[in-house]
């Protein structure tokens, strides 16, 4: 007999406890940014940000803990400022690519 489980009954998930390196976090917002969705991406640099340490990362950022928490909420659209420094206080910085190569 197979006994379903329902979604809702499954733990969240929380990506903070793997980004403990430059390549797993440079892997996870690369594919973030995939998906072209800016609260996912906020949500993104809020676990690398809680993996850092958010109190650390906002003061490097220049903004309260209390703002980056809003910011990088999951359902929040900050601004490329706050994204910018962010990524600054991080130690990552986002890159263009070309869509197509030839």
């Amino acid at each position: 007999m197979n006994k379903r489980i329902k979604v809702d009954d499954l733990p969240e998930f929380d990506a903070a406890p793997y980004l403990d390196s430059e390549a797993a976090i440079a892997a996870y917002l690369t594919d973030i940014l995939e998906a072209n969705n800016a609260a996912l991406l906020a949500a993104a640099l809020g676990d690398i940000a809680r993996a850092r340490g958010m109190t650390e990362i906002a003061k490097s950022a220049g903004i309260t803990r209390e703002a980056l928490y809003k910011a990088l909420r999951p359902d929040s659209a900050p601004r490329f400022d706050t994204v910018s420094r962010v990524c600054a206080a991080l130690g990552v910085r986002l890159v263009a690519q070309p869509v197509h190569v030839a």
